[in-house]
């Protein structure tokens, strides 16, 4: 396969015109490929770093019994062993195959290590794990990935992270795998691709999620990404079903049993498959901030199972399709719905805790004169409505696309009223969202916003409802998930430069490219490029760089605009 060099120095350099400083961590080990030996065929992975310890992940095929344990050592000929620990296998509803996790701990800040499990004399692929650095810190890399659909496509963009992303973090804002069956969602050439989702229907007991999870960590290229760096992890909705609420879900009927029976088998499956950290009780809480040395805070959210009110349904729209759209009446009818039911004040996405919380941290990291407050957010955060498909869209493509679907029809007709483009969103919850900026104006605290699940490159400004810009979105394409309007493609359509002129906060939209965000933080600049493959049906791929942002350091009490290098 063919890829770029998009290294640590060529592409800063070559778009920015200027060097940057030499990292404070340690130097970075080669990243190791994984291999099958049968005992270790899901390969191994680390994640939930802090400035002194770490999780390490395994399964074990063919467990016979023995020793089960990890060595860690700061080289690669494992001469330096700085810990090593035996563990117990959990079995996970597919006997013999069981998870193995140890806490790595007594670690340095700001170092890499290498890792490897062990069953009795047999050795699994070796991994690359850090810590958290602390103090000051000249450069820290992120890469920024979500929705992977194994069925949809091969996980290319998963290898060029791991070969040439010289990552010293993955965060996976979620949709680490989807619950759908054969027949159902980016399935229709899973078949010629040998990607046919296993089980073969959509999950709903523990051992499905479970089957699913080893599915996914069979694929070589997943396996080099974790054995590569360390990751954390949140979820998004489709780790438990489609447009899951704390509730209930879109992908849930009362004909599949319980909600919550399903969602905690859900979440004990994806935390014994995760190199992850666990909760003492509640499994939801999936939470909390992280610290990277001197340059930035991470808080982590959790957007879906815990405060999420259920999501307003376009169908409530209150006007019909042959609404006159200068008529007041009907424009007050529609003030009215985003109003009162979009807006309601009650209606919450993380709840009161987590928003304090939140506001703790960056408050804390503000008052400590760290440049960056990064939030890892599963859904787009900026305002964003659809275009005006009945003006913008070509009248052939509105005859096919509406010619046998009145609800295609009610929904074109719909968007000549400004409406959000997905309720699922934060703009589905917009009065939560004002909550949040409040909060994080009262502490003067500016963002960067780490966003996924929309399967395409967006760059928004984050603008609050009194005009106040809080900071700037980094929204990622997926890795193999369509595009949001791939059913409607057709030459000459660009829905990515609708969206930018439909909205003023929107900078950037491409919703053609699959890829992931490498961030690069420095005290100087948070530079994000945007990483693109241009295949994923065969393994055969190129990658390139789609566009560059950067992002300086508020200053003077102004939150500067995020301006495109490249």
């Amino acid at each position: 396969m063919t890829k770029t060099n998009l290294t640590r120095r060529s592409a800063l350099i070559g778009a920015a015109g200027a060097g940057l400083a030499v990292g404070a961590c340690s130097p970075k080990p080669g990243v190791f490929q994984p291999v099958d030996n049968g005992t270790f065929s899901h390969g191994v992975a680390s994640g939930d770093p802090d400035q002194t310890s770490v999780m390490l992940w395994t399964a074990l095929t063919n467990d016979g019994g023995g020793y089960r344990g990890v060595e860690v050592a700061r080289d690669a000929a494992f001469t330096d062993i700085v810990f090593e620990q035996g563990g117990e296998i959990t079995y996970v509803m597919m006997q013999p195959l069981g998870t193995l996790k140890i806490l790595a701990t007594g670690l340095e800040p700001g170092v890499h290590y290498f890792y490897r499990f062990r069953l009795n004399d047999t050795y699994s692929p070796v991994g690359v794990t850090a810590t958290l650095p602390e103090g000051a810190l000249d450069e820290f890399r992120i890469g920024v990935f979500s929705c992977s659909n194994f069925p949809a496509g091969h996980f290319n963009v998963y290898r060029e992270a791991a070969d040439n992303g010289e990552l010293d973090l993955v965060i996976h804002l979620g949709d680490y795998f989807y619950e759908y069956g054969p027949g159902e969602y980016a399935t229709e050439q899973s078949e010629a691709m040998n990607r046919v989702p296993l089980p073969a229907h959509e999950l709903l007991t523990q051992a499905d999620y479970v089957a699913r999870h080893a599915q996914y960590k069979s694929d070589p290229d997943l396996q080099a990404l974790h054995a590569a760096a360390p990751w954390i992890l949140s979820w998004d909705d489709h780790e438990t079903a489609n447009n899951a609420w704390r509730g209930g879900a879109q992908n849930h009927n009362e004909g599949e049993g319980s909600w919550q029976d399903r969602r905690q088998a859900a979440l004990r499956a994806w935390y014994d498959w995760q190199p992850v950290r666990e909760p003492e009780t509640d499994l939801r809480q999936r939470r909390g901030s992280y610290e990277i040395g001197d340059l930035a805070t991470l808080c982590l959210l959790e957007s879906r199972l815990i405060a999420r009110d259920e999501q307003v349904a376009l169908e409530s729209f209150p006007l019909t399709s042959d609404a006159d759209d200068t008529d007041p009446a009907n424009l007050e009818a529609v003030a009215t719905w985003k109003r009162d039911v979009v807006g309601a004040e009650d209606r919450t996405l993380l709840g009161a805790e987590q928003i304090a919380d939140i506001r703790a941290a960056c408050g804390a990291s503000k008052a400590a004169g760290k440049p960056w407050r990064i939030l890892a957010n599963q859904v787009i955060m900026s305002r964003v409505n659809f275009p005006n498909f009945a003006k913008e869209m070509p009248g052939w493509l509105r005859w096919w696309a509406t010619r046998n679907s009145e609800f295609a029809r009610n929904f074109i007709m719909s968007t000549r009223f400004d409406i959000p483009f997905n309720l699922d969103m934060w703009d589905g919850y917009p009065a939560e969202r004002e909550r949040l900026f409040a909060a994080l104006r009262d502490v003067d605290a500016d963002i960067i916003t780490l966003t996924g699940d929309v399967h395409s490159f967006w760059t928004n400004d984050l603008i609050d409802g009194d005009g106040h810009r809080i900071g700037t979105e980094l929204v990622g394409a997926s890795v193999t998930s369509p595009s949001p309007f791939s059913g409607f493609a057709a030459p000459g359509v660009d829905y990515g430069k609708m969206m930018i002129e439909a909205n003023a906060d929107v900078a950037h939209c491409n919703m053609e490219d699959h890829g992931y965000i490498r961030l690069t933080l420095t005290p100087e600049a948070a530079d994000a490029e945007y990483i693109r493959v241009n295949d994923i049906l065969s393994q055969d791929y190129r990658a390139s760089l789609e566009s560059q942002w950067r992002i300086r350091p508020a200053s003077g009490g102004a939150v500067s605009p995020v301006e495109r290098v490249s």
